[in-house]
């Protein structure tokens, strides 16, 4: 086999593949094997019927098409791996020239195919990037805010002889009407007033109301059948009662931590604060890096994969355009850094986030595993993630006050212990925690992620369907069948 390429557009290619008849033997022989099994021919048993009257009874150009059929997708991707083209839709395929149809099974297969592609560019030296991130600070409002989260927990509610206040739990039954007729009723809903968790105006309602009196408000449903009319709420408060806040001392501490002190738990919930602030550095450092990315380089779109992107889609065109823009050239980049940082997802990432998945989403974990086409986007992910921690070991991190940021903690995983210690930049900053760090994965994309397919280099993006072969030469077709090997 032999190909060529044209480039038609910065991001469209004409691939053209000769493929001598000698190459078809095999798919030949499997297809008059085939169709042996298939067809009912007088004196002879199904499996057994030879090539010659197959020939003369079906015909040799219908098994020319069986054979371009199930091996035209492998042609096809060895051609994109032949001129390193990676494919981001379905070809449109060109059946030129097929092998002769009678005599001595002699001439050639000839095909071309008009992809849209990745197109060629260059990342900018990742040594020469600077990024800057927000300075990571612990205030003592941060830990005032924690030890009052903690007193709620603990808190204890106590009836209260007195009208509704912001902040009171109270027991309400609710009516809903819509042309007075009663749509929805529920009673004894315990409700944090001031939470707004619940019906739109009911918190201001409530507010200055006895137990037994009720009020009346007019809101849009959200939800249920009835979502996004109108209708009349009626709120009558049944009990109320406030909840009461334990004192901080060591009892309270001993009684809502492991700790015996005041002190011990104050220090602890500042160094969690800190950890957890740390985590969103990173994550802070990781996003910019992309944004740096998008903006250093220039990448054409294909402008086929957008269409097909937000085709379908409601919403504003031209902001689903660039949203679709965006995630594409994003995929792209990403996919750049996981070839050129070498990224590698081992059994253990994938098991590890199919398990979360699992926990997450109530899904079983063989569910997951047995999704291949799930499974390849996950693979492609969860390389990204690990292609932006490997590329912020070389970049240089800053702080918004200008101090070097450790991010070791978070690339260390990627990189192994060893190599993140070698990395590791004299800084001011504690890393920041790796599990935290690890939780939100480079942004998914719009863009088709890669089906499954026998030769990976060429599914890097959307993999490319397989042509459906036609008889007659120079007939355009859309390309219908994946590009599976052979069968």
């Amino acid at each position: 086999m032999k190909s060529t390429v044209k480039n038609l557009e910065p991001t469209k290619v004409k691939l053209t593949v000769e493929v001598p008849a000698e190459e078809l033997d095999q798919p030949m022989k499997a297809a008059y094997k085939e169709i042996s099994e298939q067809v009912s021919i007088p004196g002879f048993r199904k499996g057994k019927v030879p090539a010659r009257i197959i020939d003369q009874r079906i015909g040799r150009s219908y098994v020319i098409q069986t054979a371009i059929d199930k091996s035209l997708g492998g042609f096809y991707r060895d051609a994109l791996v032949e001129n390193n083209i990676q494919p981001l839709a379905q070809p449109e395929v060109t059946i030129e020239e097929i092998p002769a149809e009678s005599g001595a099974f002699e001439g050639k297969l000839v095909f071309t195919a008009e992809v849209e592609r990745v197109p060629e560019f260059d990342l900018p030296e990742l040594g020469d990037i600077e990024i800057t991130v927000d300075q990571v600070k612990v205030e003592k409002a941060d830990v005032d805010a924690e030890l009052e989260n903690l007193r709620k927990r603990f808190g204890t509610l106590k009836a209260a002889d007195r009208p509704v206040k912001d902040g009171d739990f109270v027991s309400i039954d609710l009516t809903a009407t819509i042309d007075d007729e009663e749509i929805d009723s529920m009673a004894g809903v315990s409700y944090e007033v001031g939470s707004h968790t619940m019906i739109d105006g009911l918190d201001e309602s409530l507010i200055g109301l006895d137990v037994d009196e009720d009020a009346t408000f007019e809101s849009t449903l959200a939800g249920g059948e009835h979502a996004g009319e109108k209708a009349v709420i009626k709120a009558v408060v049944r009990s109320v009662k406030v909840r009461e806040l334990p004192e901080v001392d060591e009892d309270f501490v001993q009684l809502a931590s492991e700790f015996d002190t005041v002190e011990e738990l104050t220090e602890d919930l500042e160094k969690q604060i800190g950890d957890q602030k740390r985590a969103e550095q990173a994550v802070e450092a990781r996003d910019r890096l992309v944004e740096v990315l998008v903006e250093k380089v220039e990448l054409p779109l294909p402008a086929g994969v957008i269409n097909e992107a937000i085709e379908g889609r409601e919403g504003d065109e031209k902001e689903l355009r660039a949203q679709a823009e965006e995630s594409l050239r994003k995929e792209i980049l990403l996919d750049r850094l996981v070839e050129e940082t070498g990224a590698q997802v081992d059994q253990q990432d994938l098991l590890q986030f199919v398990f979360q998945a699992s926990q997450t989403y109530g899904i079983e974990p063989q569910q997951l595993l047995s999704d291949q086409q799930q499974m390849a986007a996950v693979y492609a992910e969860l390389a990204r993630t690990k292609a932006v921690a490997l590329s912020l070991a070389k970049v240089t991190v800053k702080d918004s006050d200008g101090n070097a940021v450790d991010m070791s903690e978070f690339t260390k995983d990627a990189l192994g212990e060893e190599a993140a210690e070698e990395e590791k930049p004299a800084a001011k900053k504690t890393a920041a925690k790796k599990p935290a760090a690890k939780k939100a994965p480079a942004k998914k994309t719009a863009a088709k992620k890669e089906a499954e397919g026998e030769e990976k280099p060429a599914a890097k993006k959307t993999a490319a369907k397989k042509p459906a072969a036609k008889k007659a030469p120079a007939k355009k077709t859309a390309a219908k069948k994946e590009t599976e090997g052979d069968k």
